[in-house]
């Protein structure tokens, strides 16, 4: 079983995990966001609180977001062409105002 800080495990949860503490707060990834399953806050969006920071995180799935994780892969395939055609746009823009061209 793998731990991780708050930041790793925002970086390594995908569409359809879940997430939780040792002391079992947990929450989902879906499409929309990250949301509190159980407890009190179920079906709340997370708010990135400073009490998060210091917690260590257990990245499962289970029948619940099995369900939630019907079509990830094309989802993922979009969040990595907006975040790559966001980076080009960026660099792009940097390239010029360095007084370079953008490389083809």
């Amino acid at each position: 079983m793998e731990w991780y800080t708050l930041g790793q495990m925002l970086m390594k949860i995908r569409i359809g995990q879940k997430a939780a503490t040792a002391d079992g707060r947990t929450v989902m990834r879906t499409a929309d966001g990250l949301f509190w399953t159980g407890g009190r806050e179920h079906g709340r969006a997370v708010e990135i609180k400073d009490y998060l920071f210091s917690d260590i995180w257990r990245i499962y799935e289970d029948e619940e977001s099995l369900q939630e994780s019907a079509g990830r892969e094309e989802r993922e395939r979009r969040e990595r062409e907006m975040i790559e055609n966001q980076y080009e746009e960026l660099r792009g823009e940097w390239l010029a105002a360095a007084g370079g061209q953008p490389e083809e």
